[in-house]
């Protein structure tokens, strides 16, 4: 990290196809939130959804789910809650359109074989173009998919990186407690 406190693109390109482990509590697995791939700075932490201006924290504390928007300080609160966190892709990227449609698929059997272990209540994943290519879902739509994954229902949020700009912080949160009150996290 450079004496600024912020990375230079170099250091940052320097973690381009590391991984980051998946966030799982150690109990019941409630609602397990799908994102697509670890950002560079996600693998540069280790910390899932972790750049700047990516809505996935503040939107989970508007939904009612944590009290904080910093990843850090939310991975205790969300293991708590029964709910994890884990990607399509593991590989991190600069770029989520960097991935092709072979890793997706892959990850799609990778995420079957996850569910199927620890049997979630609720699967959520955080990008619809993504989903569409990785389940062979060429016109599905955000929302409850009609068809559940290893006996979880399957649900799709928009992403809520700060790129996508079709999904605010607040249809973010409205979506991601609609989900919740799927997984019993939230009263209905």
């Amino acid at each position: 990290m450079s004496t600024r406190g912020r990375w230079t693109r170099a250091e940052l390109e320097s973690f381009a196809g590391r991984t980051i482990p998946d966030l799982l509590p150690d109990g019941e697995l409630r609602l397990l939130f799908v994102g697509i791939n670890p950002g560079l700075i996600s693998a540069a932490t280790g910390l899932h959804f972790a750049r700047r201006g990516n809505r996935f924290y503040p939107a989970l504390r508007d939904a009612g789910l944590i009290d904080t928007i910093d990843p850090k300080e939310a991975r205790p609160q969300l293991a708590a809650r029964g709910i994890g966190i884990t990607n399509l892709v593991a590989r991190a990227s600069a770029r989520a359109d960097e991935l092709d449609r072979v890793e997706l698929v892959d990850g799609r059997r990778r995420l079957a074989g996850l569910v199927e272990e620890r049997q979630p209540r609720v699967v959520a994943v955080l990008g619809v173009t993504a989903y569409r290519t990785a389940f062979a879902e060429p016109r599905a739509a955000t929302g409850r998919q009609p068809q559940n994954l290893g006996g979880a229902q399957l649900w799709v949020a928009p992403n809520p990186s700060g790129l996508n700009a079709h999904a605010t912080p607040a249809t973010l949160a409205a979506d991601y407690a609609e989900i919740a009150r799927a997984a019993n996290l939230l009263d209905a």
